[in-house]
């Protein structure tokens, strides 16, 4: 049980402070209810971008990782479609210079014309790098726009286009920052050797005198009932032919939810998975591949992806994966098997909570979705789940005219020639 307690500044930021005499450390995060989904669909990849900004100076503080390597801290972040998150780790006694840091930027960020093209420039270069020239890293900006018609989740988190990054110019900067970076936007969570009045102290000292802003309210557009199969083929020179396969499952904060992670775990978790046993092991179709949820804070996608073994036609390939997915949505799973993934995604679950920087996190998730008790309530969830459950989550999530198929075709090259020797040497 993960012990916490609660209060909301007079400028709206949200607080949750967990106590752990245990540990010599302290942690500080915050949550900015910012990501991806919220850009314009012309200016996309601004969340990311900010991820960036933001460790480039503050109008007080020109470096922000200097003051807090010298107090013994790291920090970091990431960027999802539905958050973006700064973390810090310092030794307890240090805390104040964390405080002091993640206050400065939330009051202002130093918008220089230099800073925004020193961190364009790095993102670009991210761009290139990690997406479009590495094998694979262009598949999810092909797949997310063939699962979503509608729905801001088409694009990925570095952006739609490079040129979005490119052309950032400083008024849609400072405009970003306005509609999102405030208190009301955020969610603080100090973890760690402080106590709750310390922590409650020191808050109100750094971020209380910042002016709220206003809370950002979402108007999405929503995805519509996928009722058509899609089908994608590319090719491009990597080591083997892939096959992704995607299904629109509910909400992570949906009833529903963990029957359908559960039916993930039960198609492709492990090596004991059935897509695992039957086309790894015994098949030998795929050299690899799994099943898992993007545990999106709205519809969210169920994912089957699996790279082929050489040789191995990708129409077959698919088509005995088919197989797999409509023999579960015909049968209601055995009590054994049941247990099984269950135990697994506890087991998960309790692993999550040793580091105390993701118990920190996991409080700020729980907040974001309206529950910050969340983390203490997740495992009864996961048992609560039925095989009833899951056999319903099925006959809805893996309807054939759910699926969008992508179809990722080796075309070995003189690069990649030496890479599929390696692996057929492995095979």
């Amino acid at each position: 049980m993960i012990q916490f307690q609660e209060f909301t500044l007079e400028n709206g930021l949200r607080c949750i402070v967990h106590e752990d005499p245990t540990t010599p450390l302290a942690v500080l995060n915050v949550l900015y209810n910012v990501g991806s989904r919220d850009e314009a669909e012309t200016h996309t990849g601004f969340a990311h971008l900010f991820e960036h900004l933001m460790f480039s100076g503050s109008v007080n503080i020109p470096s922000y990782d200097e003051p807090l390597q010298q107090a013994g801290g790291e920090n970091n972040a990431f960027t999802s479609p539905d958050i973006t998150n700064y973390y810090l780790t310092v030794p307890a006694q240090n805390i104040e210079t964390g405080f002091w840091l993640e206050s400065d930027r939330m009051l202002n960020l130093a918008f220089s014309e230099n800073g925004l093209e020193v961190q364009r420039k790095v993102v670009v270069e991210e761009f290139k790098q990690n997406y479009l020239n590495q094998p694979y890293g262009d598949v999810w900006l092909k797949l997310r726009p063939l699962a979503y018609q509608n729905h801001p989740y088409k694009w990925a988190t570095i952006g739609k286009e490079i040129s979005h990054i490119e052309n950032a110019v400083m008024d849609d900067v400072r405009a970003f920052f306005k509609k999102h970076y405030s208190p009301a936007n955020a969610i603080l969570v100090v973890a760690g050797n402080i106590t709750f009045a310390r922590a409650k102290e020191l808050t109100e000292k750094w971020f209380g005198p910042i002016p709220g802003g206003v809370r950002y309210e979402r108007q999405l557009p929503v995805e519509p009932r996928q009722t058509q199969a899609r089908l994608l083929e590319v090719e491009a020179e990597v080591p083997l032919t892939a096959l992704y396969k995607t299904y629109h499952m509910p909400a992570r904060t949906s009833p529903d939810y963990y029957a359908a992670d559960l039916l993930s775990d039960v198609l492709g978790r492990g090596d004991s998975s059935r897509l695992y046993n039957e086309l790894v092991k015994e098949q030998k179709l795929f050299n690899s591949i799994s099943a898992f949820v993007t545990g999106s804070m709205e519809p969210g996608l169920l994912i089957i992806q699996g790279k082929l073994n050489v040789g191995v036609d990708p129409q077959a390939a698919n088509a005995a994966v088919e197989a797999i997915v409509a023999k579960v949505r015909q049968e209601h799973i055995s009590d054994e098997e049941l247990q099984k993934v269950k135990n697994q995604a506890e087991t998960s679950i309790v692993f999550s909570e040793i580091e105390l920087l993701n118990r920190a996190m996991n409080l700020a998730v729980g907040k974001l979705m309206g529950n910050p008790n969340h983390v203490n309530e997740e495992g009864a969830l996961v048992q609560a789940v039925t095989s009833l459950d899951i056999y319903n989550q099925a006959q809805e999530i893996l309807r054939s005219d759910n699926c969008s198929t992508l179809i990722y075709r080796a075309v070995p090259g003189k690069e990649t020639q030496e890479e599929l020797e390696e692996v057929q040497d492995e095979i």
